[in-house]
């Protein structure tokens, strides 16, 4: 089936923009990063920020979550962009709002680059989250359907993003926004399936199926008797008792009554899921142990994640007062990244980070399962970066109380990073003024995934990571040569790898000194 093509001012001028775009080096902020971490906080400019990751993480992405500008016209986004297109250059440093007439133009000039930088860093088996609403959603379901390619679209998710009440409108409350998912190769796409069991009994759908089934009943039929005769506590497996307390705070109710209640606890029939976002930290669920298990694909419907709302609450207990409003809830996020079955060293990019809601995330779920998944956020503004961003992520590590609730430290780390200048030129040679440090960084980030301490290089010596020794000789371009003098003060054992122009030492000594000799600038990845 051939789509129809999108077409948009400016689009001839920004298809191959994200090859224009120079590679920056990644900075790293000691301190303002926590611990040694693989996990990392970059800002600056995203377009920038997904260059400089390019020659480090090709191909090894498996989940891209994103919450770009909705356009609606009241988010005061600019287009920062730098293209020499003439009608491009008009737009820099303008606030986008409801009477540009150009306005769902800019934002497609604004997306497209970085879609394509996204898809090059996912894995075969990746897959990208993207959050949007009616504004955009066809406009962007267009260009992905170029640069991803239509045979690769999953499916548009359904997130109940407010509950509409109070809301008023002439014709209709939206009460949705969308997560429009796509995969970077379809054949190798596995998400994660609903496990369900067949039993006897009479709570069960037409096809006589159950799952798993929440303890915890909100709704409309909440009424004030119901909550005084079902909101009984109940014990949890850390000694604390659990409310069946809704995500905002309010009073609910059990699915079941307390004698009930008692022969699950006492035949070990209730899940207990340690979920620190919430007012109660406990998700309990009833378990079904008879029948025959079954797994189903889920649905495209989000809800009982939490409301845009719930995400304003969950910074509110974090920083103490409400820093954002209409925020991305940890548990919608979560449920992204489970759905397309992170695990081990996955790795998770948001390039949209805003408060670093999807770094939360990611501890929360190696928390829970004792996974070693790792984030990289990037955020463009500098004192959003600064003060919100990586100070939630740094409380989630270290825990932070509000009110009564303590939330526990989850635990791990991340690394703060900069964009440095350039380090190759227009032609992708090593720019002739590249120093010594700004080599070495690239080298040792390219080897390791970490950022380079530059307090620690000794010379030719630039650093230790995982058994392995790193040196760079570079002082002037083309004229630095690894030869038998350079050898003596090194020890034979360790494994080294040397970058150098030139090197006089044979093979077979190389491999006697456990020596990896690269050669400058060819071994030198350059994207």
């Amino acid at each position: 089936m051939v789509l129809p093509v999108l077409s948009w001012i400016g689009k001839e001028a920004i298809v191959n923009h994200d090859k224009e775009v120079p590679f920056r080096l990644l900075k790293k902020v000691k301190r303002l990063s926590v611990g040694e971490s693989e996990n990392l906080i970059i800002e600056g400019d995203n377009l920038e920020g997904l260059k400089a990751l390019l020659p480090y993480y090709q191909n090894k992405i498996k989940c891209i979550f994103i919450d770009p500008p909705y356009n609606t016209g009241n988010e005061k986004w600019k287009y920062n962009d730098n293209n020499n297109a003439p009608k491009i250059k008009q737009w820099l440093g303008k606030i986008v709002d409801r009477e540009d007439l150009t306005r769902h133009d800019k934002w497609l000039c604004m997306m497209h680059p970085r879609l394509v930088l996204l898809k090059d860093l996912l894995r075969d088996d990746g897959v990208i989250f993207i959050t949007i609403d009616d504004n955009e959603l066809y406009n962007l379901m267009g260009i992905m359907n170029e640069i991803f390619g239509s045979d690769n679209f999953v499916a548009t998710y359904i997130w109940e993003a407010r509950s509409g009440k109070g809301a008023t409108a002439e014709n209709v409350v939206i009460t949705h926004e969308y997560v429009v998912c796509f995969s970077k190769k379809i054949d190798a796409l596995e998400l994660q399936k609903d496990v369900r069991v067949k039993t006897g009994g009479t709570d069960k759908d037409e096809k006589g199926w159950y799952k798993r089934e929440q303890l915890r009943q909100w709704g409309q039929e909440d009424s004030r008797a119901a909550r005084q005769t079902m909101g009984y506590p109940i014990p949890t497996p850390d000694g604390s008792q659990v409310y069946p307390i809704k995500d905002d705070g309010s009073e609910g109710r059990w699915r079941v009554g307390k004698d009930t209640m008692r022969s699950l606890l006492k035949e070990n029939d209730i899940d207990f899921i340690l979920d620190e976002s919430t007012p109660q930290k406990w998700q309990v669920y009833k378990k079904i142990r008879e029948g025959n298990i079954s797994k189903t694909a889920f649905g495209t419907f989000l809800f009982d994640l939490g409301t845009a709302s719930t995400g304003t609450i969950e910074i509110q207990k974090i920083f103490g007062s409400k820093v954002f409003d209409t925020i991305k809830p940890v548990n919608l996020i979560k449920r992204l990244i489970t759905l397309c079955q992170t695990k081990d060293d996955d790795i998770v990019l948001d390039s949209f980070a805003g408060t670093g809601t999807t770094g939360q995330a990611v501890l929360e779920l190696n928390k829970e399962d004792s996974g070693n998944r790792k984030f990289i956020l990037l955020e463009m503004e500098s004192k959003i970066c600064k003060n919100i961003t990586s100070q939630r992520i740094k409380k989630a590590i270290r825990g932070y109380s509000y009110k009564s609730m303590n939330f526990d430290a989850l635990g791990g780390g991340f690394q703060y990073c900069v964009l440095s200048k350039p380090l190759f030129d227009k032609d992708g040679k090593i720019d002739q003024d590249c120093t010594f440090e700004d080599l070495a960084s690239y080298i040792y980030f390219t080897e390791t995934k970490t950022i380079l301490d530059k307090n620690k290089i000794s010379k030719n010596f630039i650093g230790e990571h995982s058994e392995t020794k790193y040196y760079l000789i570079f002082r002037e371009i083309g004229k630095n040569t690894l030869t038998t003098s350079f050898l003596k003060g090194l020890d034979k054992e360790s494994r080294k790898v040397i970058y150098a122009d030139n090197c006089t030492i044979s093979e077979d000594e190389l491999e006697r000194r456990n020596i990896v000799f690269k050669q400058i600038p060819y071994e030198v990845r350059v994207f």
